[in-house]
């Protein structure tokens, strides 16, 4: 076990980073997440953003205090911990399913960036990616995805100039914007704001819950993975909250819109345009790779096994099949919002988990 006292900023930052990284994908990068889950409520989105930063702070802060205190023999018992035998094979199961969906998404992202920018069909966008991280998969090029998995916070920094540029640049439509907001964007995560917030939570609890408490193993102190809880959730909260202003201040040009981030990248130059889209596509890459290793892994175990490969295969190309089968953004909205509503039961759970055992100390303390 690990001791109490050391507190390494090098791993605060790695946390952080690790957090922000994960969730980083096609949907941020694009900024269709950010704009169909909070831009489409005007300024209450930023609301909803707030209402995101404190459950973050509490879930991720539990699961890596979850991860430190306890030695489980996979990441996903993590979901036994809080639901106990039933509910947390559920969780399990539905969670890799929900999983392997979100490599849809990814597929769709790829696809979609690639017509968007450079006129290219979204097939052709769709296959290389599907290729690119299914042979990653099946013949572990880790080395790769060590590299540009730092491309998580690269792809936040972006992002937040971007928004701030949107911002700066159009910062009088602000108001407008938040006004006809509902009229132009019609594909919302939700009828109102708070419901889209919790269905956000919830898909992001499910990346998320594994992960984190797998993260806890590597602390050096509880205060460490909190702190690195506290890095990530705070930066990608301010990510957000910038990123959903600056597409808001642009409405009109980024509400009918598959990559609505290319836009305001491309208002920059074009070459800038060309530079990021070539940045979200890695950062599909490194989010894809992950997402279709666990949902090979839990069909066969054994990742170095000619089984697990020929699976890998399969499921690369059933994803990539329905990614260019339904629109991206339908996708978003299809695989993540319904998903999410699902996901937030497990925040529900985790407060009883938490509400019991408080009450048990107290008890304990009365006799």
């Amino acid at each position: 076990m690990p001791t109490d006292k050391k507190i390494s900023i090098n791993n605060v930052i790695m946390f952080g980073g690790s957090i922000i990284a994960f969730l980083i994908g096609s949907g941020f990068a694009t900024g269709q997440e950010v704009l169909q889950y909070f831009t489409a409520y005007g300024f209450w989105g930023i609301a909803g953003t707030l209402v995101m930063f404190i459950v973050f702070l509490y879930v991720c802060s539990s699961f890596i205090l979850v991860g430190y205190d306890n030695t489980f023999e996979k990441p996903n018992d993590v979901y036994k911990y809080y639901g106990g035998k039933y509910i947390g094979t559920f969780f399990d199961y539905f969670s890799t399913l929900f999983i392997y969906m979100s490599y849809f998404v990814m597929i769709a992202g790829a696809g979609a960036t690639m017509k968007q920018q450079y006129g290219i069909s979204e097939v052709i966008g769709a296959i290389v990616m599907a290729i690119l991280s299914g042979v990653t998969v099946a013949f572990g090029l880790k080395n790769i995805v060590k590299v540009l998995g730092k491309l998580g916070p690269i792809i936040c920094i972006i992002s937040i100039c971007l928004g701030i540029y949107g911002i700066a640049t159009n910062f009088n439509e602000l108001t407008e914007g938040n006004r006809i907001v509902g009229e132009l964007q019609k594909t919302k995560a939700s009828t109102n704001w708070f419901f889209s917030s919790a269905s956000y939570i919830g898909f992001c609890m499910l990346w998320l819950t594994a992960f984190v408490a797998a993260l806890g193993k590597q602390a050096n102190s509880k205060k460490e993975g909190v702190f690195g809880v506290i890095f990530g959730t705070l930066g990608f909260s301010i990510a957000v909250i910038i990123v959903a202003l600056g597409l808001l201040a642009h409405i009109n040009e980024v509400a009918n819109s598959q990559i609505p981030s290319l836009i305001l990248a491309s208002k920059i130059s074009p070459i800038f345009a060309t530079v990021f889209s070539v940045i979200v596509i890695g950062g599909i890459y490194t989010t894809a790779v992950p997402l279709l290793w666990t949902a090979s892994s839990r069909v066969i175990s054994d990742d170095s096994s000619s089984k697990f490969k020929i699976v890998t295969v399969i499921l690369a190309a059933v994803g990539c099949f329905i990614g260019l089968k339904i629109p991206f953004d339908r996708l978003v909205n299809i695989v993540y919002v319904l998903n999410g509503y699902v996901g937030f039961l497990l925040f529900f759970i985790m407060l009883i988990r938490s509400i019991m055992r408080i009450k048990n100390k107290n008890n304990i303390k009365n006799i």
